[in-house]
């Protein structure tokens, strides 16, 4: 088992052991640390994260109805391997919360959101700067939670995060590919400049076509990666709308 799992008391006394146990295990997950078609044992889980049986069972049953996990009568309980159906779901989630909540946060936002936004973004180039790669996602992740909670609807975010599982898994995938994170980046510069312009088309427009940047990247990924992703889904992801 990784080595860097395990829920310590603070963590524990902050969370709850169930929260924490389903969090700290979707992100081994969604990170890879638990690869995809990998035997899942309550027992090692548990002795692993430091927690009892329990927990784990109710986190596997969270993960399942995730479609990160897969129980398996008489065999076992299995991380899936990513789907492509998946992604296409949370893609169409995410492209229609984010960019719903992007409109109103461009009419809406203060001078000290675009502050901290634009602190988050240092914080991103400075963990590119140090080949970070887990830091910049969580600066990713802060950066559009952020945004959605500056339309006044966090709850945007909460919902996106619930759904996209697969997606996440092809985000932080994605990650070590040269250049990827740069234009990431760049992006989400392109984003805040049209959110603090209170420019609510331009807003939307710039990022709908960051959110699909994801997508153009699917095919390499699998060729490189074929035993993380399902066998025989037809790389079709749905086109949507601009």
């Amino acid at each position: 088992m990784p080595s860097d799992l395990r829920i310590d008391r603070a963590e524990r006394a902050r969370g709850g052991t169930r929260g924490r146990a389903y969090a700290t295990l979707r992100d081994a997950i969604t990170a890879g640390r638990l690869e995809p078609g990998r035997r899942l044992s309550e027992n090692e889980l548990a002795e692993w994260l430091g927690v009892s049986r329990t927990p784990v069972r109710e986190a596997l049953q969270r993960l399942r109805d995730d479609r990160l996990v897969e129980i398996v009568p008489q065999l076992g309980t299995f991380v899936t391997k990513i789907s492509i159906v998946a992604v296409a779901d949370a893609q169409f989630a995410r492209e229609a919360l984010e960019c719903a909540a992007i409109r109103l946060a461009a009419q809406r936002i203060t001078d000290a959101e675009v502050a901290d936004l634009r602190a988050t973004i240092e914080r991103q180039k400075a963990a590119e700067a140090a080949r970070d790669l887990d830091g910049f996602y969580r600066h990713d992740d802060a950066f559009h939670a952020t945004l959605c909670a500056s339309s006044g609807h966090a709850i945007a975010w909460r919902l996106v995060q619930r759904a996209d599982g697969h997606l996440n898994r092809v985000r932080r995938l994605s990650l070590p590919v040269p250049s990827y994170v740069g234009e990431m980046i760049s992006e989400h510069e392109d984003v805040l400049d049209a959110v603090a312009a209170h420019d609510p088309d331009r807003a939307e427009a710039v990022l709908r076509h960051h959110l699909r940047m994801v997508l153009s990247g699917l095919q390499p990924l699998r060729a490189e990666h074929p035993g993380f992703f399902e066998d025989g889904e037809p790389l079709d992801v749905p086109a949507f709308d601009a």
